[in-house]
């Protein structure tokens, strides 16, 4: 019962994400406040040791520690810019697929499918309830990069 609230959660955060990222044009890299997490421009990404554990734990199913979640938590609130959480998310997620040899459409882990994993990831700043910029003007939510395909 668990996983299905939490995959149907998901979900919802996915098209709510979508549709704010096709209204507002979220998609463009080039320019505005998220230009300066641009590791080009000698920002440094943060590794999230602690979100890697908790994302790679919930993609399975798997119960995640106290300590990990507190410190998946701490490590995205410690990014003072909140523009960069979401990009530094997605890095984190990337090397992850590096590190394991994922392919579009393959499993992560056993019993963890990738768009799994990146819904997981992209949640994370709700989990925490660490915020991160909106269009809408909330103050938490899902990464918007979790509405497109190459993420």
């Amino acid at each position: 019962m668990w996983m299905k609230t939490v995959f149907w959660g998901l979900l919802l955060f996915m098209l709510v994400a979508t549709t704010m990222a096709v209204e507002y044009g979220a998609r463009s890299h080039n320019s505005g406040p998220w230009s300066w997490c641009d590791p080009a421009t000698g920002y440094k990404v943060s590794a999230l040791t602690g979100c890697r554990t908790m994302v790679k734990l919930q993609c399975v199913g798997s119960q995640v520690p106290e300590a990990v979640l507190r410190d998946c938590c701490q490590q995205l609130a410690d990014i003072n810019n909140e523009w960069c959480r979401c990009g530094d998310l997605s890095s984190m997620l990337r090397s992850v697929y590096q590190e394991l040899g994922v392919r579009e459409g393959k499993e992560v882990l056993p019993g963890c499918r990738k768009e799994v994993m990146k819904l997981t990831a992209a949640s994370v700043p709700e989990v925490c309830k660490v915020p991160i910029p909106n269009p809408s003007g909330d103050r938490a939510g899902v990464c918007y990069w979790a509405a497109y395909p190459d993420t």
